[in-house]
C-alpha cells in the first residue's frame, strides 16, 4: 500500500544567499535539515512521497519558499510542497500575484495559514485568533477557487467554529485542517470546543490531517489516548477527508519518524478500506 506523508518539513544551512530570517527550529536543533536527509528518511521508514510543508524559518516574503521549491526540484517524484505568504497585504492583487507565485508550481498543493498564531507577532500560540475572519483575506480566498487550490489552517480547537464560518461562505476553496486542530490537556474528544469538528465535517470542502499525534499525546507510541480523536473524526468525516502525516522532523524530540506513521499499525479500529484513505487514496483524490 503506498504510503504518503502530508506533512514533513526541510529548510537549509543559513547562508547569505538565503539566509534564516528568524530561528524557529524543532526543539534540540541547531542547524540544517535538508530534502536529502528528508528523502533518505523516507526510504529507511518506506515513505513513498511526502508534502514539505514550509517553515517560518524564511519568513513570508518573496524568498520564504525558495527552499521548498528547491526541494521539489531535486526530487520531483517523491517531494510535493506547501507554501507561506503575506496575507495581509494592503493591495488586493498584491495579495492575489502572491498567492499565484506560490502556488505556480504544479506540484505545489496550496498556501499555509498558522491560525493558531497571533498575525503580528508569530511565536504567540493563540488558541481563539480570529484573524483569519479578516475581510482583508478575501482576495486569498478568491485566490484559492479560482486557481482550484487548497489553503491549509494550523488552528486550535476554540478556532473550528471560525473555519466553518469560512467554508461556508467560500465553498469552492479546499480548506485543510492541520494536526486535527492540536488537541492538548484541555481538550476532548467528545466535547466543544474540540467536537465543533462534528459540525464542520458538515461541508464538503474541509479535510483534516491526522497529524503530528505524538506532540499531542501524553502517552508513548502507539499514543493510544488520541485514537478516541482519530475514532470521531472518521466516524464524522469519513476516511475520504482524512490524510495521515508525521510533521518530521518537528517530532525529534516526541517521536522516530517511523514512530509517527506506525501508529496506524495498532489502531485496530481502523479497516483495510480507511488505512488506504488515510494513506495515499484521500490525498490523491484531492490534489491529483
Amino acid at each position: 500500500m503506498p504510503l504518503i506523508d502530508t506533512h514533513t518539513h526541510a529548510w537549509g544551512p543559513d547562508t547569505a544567499e538565503l539566509p534564516w530570517t528568524r530561528p524557529l527550529l524543532p526543539p534540540g536543533w541547531d542547524g540544517a535539515y535538508t530534502h536529502a536527509d528528508l528523502v533518505a528518511d523516507m526510504d529507511r521508514v518506506g515513505v513513498d512521497e511526502s508534502v514539505v510543508v514550509t517553515t517560518p524559518l524564511y519568513g513570508r516574503g518573496q524568498r520564504a519558499n525558495e527552499y521548498t521549491m528547491r526541494s521539489i526540484e531535486a526530487y520531483p517524484d517523491r517531494l510535493y510542497g506547501v507554501g507561506l505568504m503575506d496575507f495581509l497585504q494592503s493591495n488586493p492583487e498584491t495579495v492575489r500575484s502572491a498567492f499565484r507565485r506560490v502556488v505556480g508550481h504544479d506540484r505545489m498543493l496550496g498556501v499555509r495559514m498558522h491560525a493558531a498564531l497571533d498575525y503580528e507577532t508569530p511565536s504567540e500560540i493563540t488558541a481563539d485568533a480570529d484573524w483569519i475572519l479578516d475581510d482583508r483575506l478575501a482576495p486569498v480566498w478568491k485566490e484559492a477557487a479560482a486557481q482550484d487550490t487548497c489553503v491549509f489552517l494550523f488552528p486550535k480547537a476554540p478556532q473550528l467554529s471560525m473555519i466553518g464560518r469560512l467554508a461556508g461562505t467560500y465553498p469552492d476553496v479546499s480548506l485543510v485542517v492541520e494536526h486535527m486542530a492540536w488537541p492538548d490537556e484541555n481538550t476532548d474528544p467528545g466535547e466543544r470546543p474540540w467536537a465543533d469538528f462534528e459540525k464542520l465535517a458538515d461541508h464538503n470542502n474541509v479535510y483534516v490531517k491526522v497529524s503530528s499525534l505524538p506532540r499531542s499525546s501524553s502517552e508513548d507510541w502507539p499514543y493510544r489516548d488520541m485514537h478516541p480523536y482519530v475514532r470521531n473524526l472518521l466516524s464524522w468525516f469519513g476516511p475520504e477527508r482524512l490524510m495521515v502525516g508525521s510533521d518530521y522532523p518537528w517530532m525529534d524530540d516526541w517521536a522516530t519518524y517511523e514512530e509517527c506513521l506506525s501508529w496506524l499499525d495498532e489502531a485496530t479500529f481502523l479497516s483495510d478500506r480507511d488505512r488506504g484513505y488515510l494513506t495515499h487514496r484521500t490525498f490523491e483524490q484531492l490534489h491529483l
